[in-house]
């Protein structure tokens, strides 16, 4: 699975994040500079060895490790709707909303998530990166998130002590 896990990150999710890297079978991305924190995205495993029905979400910090986790279920956001309408799987049938990294179609080439659409998935990590990372640049508006750091903060009203 390793020769393909960059083309799953590229081609089927199509991250917006500009700092990013895969290693192994993680991507790791820095979504906001000067930031201590990374996001760290690998398959999501069943009981099954080698079978993987979502990804799952980290925010990692050096110091104090993993800060969150998330898991986003490929049934919930549609990744392979289409291909498991094809096949006629439907919610509890075997091999429904999951690939596993042991069939056949590794021999002709073919990544174990042939068919799936990460228009989902995609929408649902970058509204958690704006969580941890509020101005997570994307690759179309960097300009634009390079003028948002220099406008000036808002003031902040001193707030008087609560009296009884």
């Amino acid at each position: 699975m390793s020769l393909h896990i960059q083309k799953f990150f590229s081609e089927v999710l199509a991250l917006p994040f500009d700092e990013h890297a895969v290693v192994g079978n993680a991507y790791y991305a820095s979504p906001q500079p000067d930031s201590a924190l990374r996001l760290r995205i690998d398959f999501a495993p069943t009981i099954r060895h080698g079978e993987y029905d979502g990804v799952r979400l980290r925010v990692i910090h050096p110091d104090q490790g993993v800060i969150d986790t998330a898991i986003l279920p490929f049934a919930e956001h549609g990744t392979f709707a289409r291909r498991d309408a094809a096949r006629n799987f439907t919610a509890g049938r075997d091999g429904y909303a999951v690939f596993r990294d042991w069939n056949d179609r590794r021999s002709a080439g073919e990544p174990p998530w042939k068919g799936a659409q990460g228009n989902g998935l995609r929408t649902a990590i970058t509204q958690y990166a704006q969580i941890w990372f509020p101005y997570t640049p994307d690759r179309t508006s960097a300009r634009q998130t390079a003028s948002r750091s220099a406008l000036p903060k808002p003031a902040v009203a001193p707030v008087a002590p609560r009296t009884r």
